[in-house]
């Protein structure tokens, strides 16, 4: 949270005084605590780093947090989250999943929770999943009483992704999306915004290494997992983040395939082609489709020409030099 003698200045700081640059969408990006932010979203930020305040309390263990730079599996990750936590769902036609987005049952801190238009979710005590909820907020951003409290609670759950994938997956979000400047017909574009760190809450090795290192510093506060692996073993990636979460699988439920049933629940098919994200809108003008696309690993080869893929392999390479985290299929 922003307290009065907050190095930062939360309390005075003056909005249209900060860095800005274009990014993809009309409103544009504002340089705040060392990332790009969407500039609309700046003042949800705040509030969010001022009223939130995590306390060591038995009913913080309630409080989980999934992270995630734009565009690494977040929907799908909110969605496995869901389930695990709602394991006494109906598994059949009365699934929240079925008539709900993920994104709406495990709602955005900057973009729904602390957004004060009345259109959005307010109300984080009505969210159905034991008070999960997502963000995008780089960990050195999040409120102090989150980072800087001795407690393991909340907990912090972060996916990461390729970046390579990441690139593309967010081109193409972009040109579907009601916000945007412009048809951003080149990938090159993209490559160039994330290259200079200038995108949505970028730079992109800022965001991953601060979750990264946060990892390796509380491992009992924060679980990093990665897109590829989930894609490779769903059903450890889903016993490790049940376990971080506090409710584990029961021998009787490993046995009786509760964990497949998960898996099937959430895989990226089955969502797709629900009616509700084919046709449902998470907010006005926006459309829940916006959210499904491939899922794949590796479908950056399809879009990047190889000099646009080494421009980025060095400078991760560069970025992530010593600290022990690395992404396959980069080449």
């Amino acid at each position: 949270m922003a307290e009065e003698d907050d190095n930062d200045g939360c309390l005075d700081l003056v909005i249209s005084e900060l860095p800005k640059a274009s990014g993809w969408r009309k409103d544009g990006l504002t340089l705040y605590q060392n990332c790009w932010f969407p500039s609309n979203i700046i003042p949800n930020i705040i509030s969010f780093q001022k009223q939130f305040k995590a306390k060591d309390k038995e009913e913080d263990k309630d409080i989980i947090i999934m992270a995630s730079f734009q565009k690494s599996g977040t929907t799908w990750l909110k969605s496995l989250l869901f389930s695990i936590l709602n394991r006494s769902q109906d598994y059949s036609e009365h699934h929240p999943l079925l008539t709900t987005n993920p994104q709406a049952l495990v709602p955005s801190l900057e973009f729904t929770v602390y957004n004060p238009n009345p259109q959005m979710i307010n109300n984080i005590d009505n969210n159905l999943s034991s008070r999960a909820m997502s963000t995008h907020i780089p960990y050195a951003s999040l409120p102090r009483s989150i980072t800087q409290c001795c407690s393991k609670y909340p907990r912090i759950v972060y996916i990461s992704r390729n970046p390579l994938d990441v690139i593309v997956s967010l081109w193409h979000f972009a040109n579907a999306h009601p916000d945007r400047s412009r048809d951003w017909t080149s990938v090159g574009d993209f490559v160039d915004m994330f290259c200079s760190g200038e995108i949505n809450f970028g730079p992109y090795w800022d965001h991953v290494l601060g979750y990264w290192k946060a990892s390796l510093e509380r491992p009992e506060k924060v679980l990093f997992l990665k897109y590829e692996d989930l894609k490779e073993d769903g059903v450890g990636q889903a016993k490790r983040v049940a376990e971080f979460v506090g409710v584990p699988f029961s021998r009787e439920e490993e046995s009786g395939g509760v964990v497949e049933q998960v898996l099937e629940m959430c895989s990226f098919g089955k969502l797709k082609d629900l009616d509700v994200n084919k046709h449902g809108q998470l907010r006005p003008n926006f459309d829940n489709k916006l959210f499904f696309r491939k899922g794949q690993v590796g479908d950056w080869v399809n879009h990047l020409t190889p000099s646009m893929a080494d421009r980025v392999n060095e400078i991760i390479k560069e970025k992530f030099s010593g600290s022990g985290l690395s992404f396959r299929n980069m080449s």
